[in-house]
């Protein structure tokens, strides 16, 4: 970090800056449903905002769906390898287990709280195995903090958040047709 701000204060750029957000358009059966603008926290979690950010700017989250949605907890998605209904191969059977084809991260654990539009890392058991896939929080679920990595925060959109077609079940299966991230777009 002290090497990017002496770039910046030299005038050159020694390592290029992270995204400070992402927009997502949100779309489900009955069409586009509205924008989530997201503000990115990378002094929290620096290595796994840099990889939604790449994720992102490569087009790797259009189309992906929200497979697992707990009403009164989270809305999960981002599973990029099985969640892509655009695809012809795509099951909503094999959405939620896949990632990237970017390396799993180390966490990046932090005090934050996961209060109502907190977004984290979703992951394994193995607490350094975020890799694409990410969650909202719909309301607090404090019994998150210190085990999941906070990787940045709704600053709009949280009645579009609201509006996400919810899963059945304790695990929040979604069934039928999914809401789905229609286009993520980075944000400076």
């Amino acid at each position: 970090m002290w090497m990017r701000n002496l770039a910046l204060i030299l005038g050159v750029c020694a390592t290029p800056a992270l995204a400070s957000g992402i927009e997502i358009d949100v779309a489900g059966a009955d069409g586009d449903k509205g924008k989530i603008k997201i503000d990115l926290l990378e002094d929290l979690a620096p290595n796994h905002v840099a990889q939604i950010s790449g994720i992102a700017a490569e087009g790797g989250y259009d189309g992906v769906v929200f497979h697992r949605v707990i009403d009164g907890f989270m809305a999960q998605t981002g599973d990029v390898q099985f969640g892509d209904q655009t695809d012809e191969s795509f099951s909503m059977r094999r959405a939620g287990t896949g990632g990237s084809d970017r390396p799993d991260l180390k966490a990046e654990f932090t005090d934050t709280p996961y209060d109502r539009g907190i977004v984290g890392m979703a992951r394994s058991q193995n607490p350094d195995s975020g890799n694409s896939q990410f969650f909202i929080m719909f309301q607090e679920g404090h019994f998150l903090n210190g085990q999941y990595t906070v990787v940045g925060r709704v600053t709009e959109g949280m009645d579009v958040v609201d509006s996400i077609k919810r899963g059945e079940g304790r695990n929040g299966a979604v069934t039928g047709a999914p809401d789905f991230m229609k286009k993520v777009t980075v944000t400076d």
